[in-house]
């Protein structure tokens, strides 16, 4: 008997499950609260150019995002770059891209230098990284670096990421990290190559669209969800919060405008509703599917969560107390992300290191790594901001985060000129990845809930690496793979 999937969250995680699922045979439906595809991987328009909401880079290593995008048929779209990477500190801007650079690091000392370089290596050699969750990241990169350096180079690094909580945090976060960049060199510290697919990922996000599409995956956009229970008869019940009222109750289809690929799909206004799904390619206007006026709720035999831990909690009531506590109990680290499109560069440095009070974590220089064709002759710089999910500066408005980040463009570049700014976009998100605190992955809750047919699988899975593209659909592999393909092939025998 075909089964009835249902999978909340549309980023990689979800459409990569929708994918696998439709592929095994199942009858897969996808609910995504926002009005487009793509969670944190989502595209958006900033003065007339469109490119990712948040910056993404692809590594040599990142076998799993090269993988899905080859399957999407983008493989030969990638475009592969060396980067540089630059630091600011004491007040000035220093490269440190290559060995010899990193020899002539004012900072520090050579004594400190080579620590440094040596905790680097060390890192990348080590495997047991269970044993680095029982460790704190300062005690750890201090014996390891030293004192200074740690003061110098990593407690500004930790701190423009965690904040305050790097206290808490193990050393398998750094660890992590310095893995997957240490795996984009050739070897040692030689220069890196980054890489990105033309169009960036509106184009990969309008191709993974239309393949769901093509294995019979149905799309809801604007459908959020408000409760998933069990019901007697085994089945798993899905109900939508109710949907705003649109005055025009006619219903209509709006065909999507694409720039890159022939996604046929259309936008459909569902009858007095101002919600929206994406269905099937050859939709028509008398097609369009009549949701109730009331309560939107369908069964399903499973349902797959992808959303933030702490809003699975919320959304499935029947969780022993437990199941909620250990959900509610993981710490999320939230961004504010500024996009800025401008006429001239900052740097030749892709990636901008901050150890000095600043506004913002770092510059990334998408420009530095991404043809300046794709912007219209333009640069385009990112200017995050990590922060806890309470942070008071997702309460600030756009333009006094406008002020304040430009403000730290024009102590850190003197030839950078607020009139050279084309565009200047906010993106806000309380929730971005799970903060590694000691011991985390021994207090993980499973992603098999209590609730038999319901799943929560999220960034807060990914125990040995850092939050990104690669980990993310490495980690729906493995999660369709363990709970899924067996009973996808017992189905397809017994037929």
């Amino acid at each position: 008997m075909t089964q009835n999937i249902a999978i909340v969250g549309s980023g990689f995680l979800g459409m990569t499950l929708a994918l696998r699922a439709a592929q095994s045979g199942a009858n897969v439906t996808l609910f995504e609260s926002a009005s487009e595809i793509g969670g944190l991987a989502s595209a958006w328009e900033i003065g007339d150019v469109t490119w990712d909401r948040h910056y993404h880079v692809t590594l040599t290593s990142d076998s799993y995002t090269r993988k899905i995008v080859e399957e999407l048929g983008l493989g030969d779209d990638f475009n592969w770059v060396e980067t540089k990477t630059g630091f600011y500190t004491d007040g000035e801007l220093v490269s440190m891209s290559d060995t010899m650079e990193f020899l002539k690091f004012p900072p520090l000392g050579l004594i400190s230098k080579l620590r440094l370089g040596a905790t680097i290596f060390y890192a990348s050699r080590v495997k047991n990284w269970k044993k680095l969750e029982k460790i704190s990241v300062e005690k750890w990169l201090t014996t390891l670096s030293g004192k200074k350096t740690f003061e110098k180079i990593w407690k500004p690094l930790l701190m423009a990421k965690l904040g305050e909580a790097y206290k808490d945090t193990s050393a398998a976060f750094i660890w992590s990290t310095i893995q997957r960049m240490y795996a984009a060199r050739n070897s040692g510290l030689k220069k890196e190559l980054f890489g990105y697919v033309r169009g960036g990922y509106a184009r990969v996000l309008e191709r993974f669209g239309e393949v769901l599409l093509e294995n019979g995956v149905e799309i809801r956009l604007n459908s959020r969800i408000d409760t998933i229970e069990r019901l007697a008869n085994g089945k798993i019940a899905v109900s939508m919060a109710s949907a705003r009222r649109h005055k025009d109750v006619k219903p209509r289809v709006m065909r999507q405008k694409t720039k890159y690929a022939k996604f046929q799909a259309a936008t459909a206004v569902v009858q007095g509703f101002s919600g929206a799904f994406i269905s099937e390619p050859d939709l028509r206007a008398d097609r369009v599917v009549p949701f109730p006026r009331n309560a939107i709720s369908e069964t399903f035999d499973k349902v797959i969560l992808t959303c933030p831990s702490n809003i699975a909690a919320k959304i499935i009531p029947q969780l022993t107390k437990f199941e909620k506590q250990d959900l509610e109990n993981i710490r999320y680290q939230g961004i504010v992300c500024a996009s800025v499109l401008m006429k001239c560069s900052l740097s030749k440095h892709y990636v901008t290191n901050i150890t000095d009070e600043a506004p913002f974590t770092g510059v990334i220089e998408m420009s530095a790594l991404v043809d300046k064709k794709e912007f219209n002759r333009n640069a385009l710089v990112y200017l995050p901001k990590y922060v806890a999910p309470d942070d008071e500066l997702f309460a600030r408005s756009d333009d006094e985060i406008r002020n304040s980040f430009l403000a730290g463009l024009e102590k850190m570049y003197p030839h950078f000129r607020r009139k050279d700014v084309l565009a200047f976009k906010v993106s806000r998100v309380r929730q971005v990845f799970p903060l590694p605190v000691l011991n985390y992955s021994r207090d993980l809750p499973p992603a098999k809930t209590s609730v038999d047919g319901v799943y929560v699988v999220n960034s807060s899975h990914i125990v040995n690496g850092t939050l990104n593209v690669n980990e993310t659909v490495q980690l729906a592999e493995n999660f369709f793979r363990d709970n899924f393909k067996q009973d996808a092939q017992d189905r397809q025998d017994k037929k």
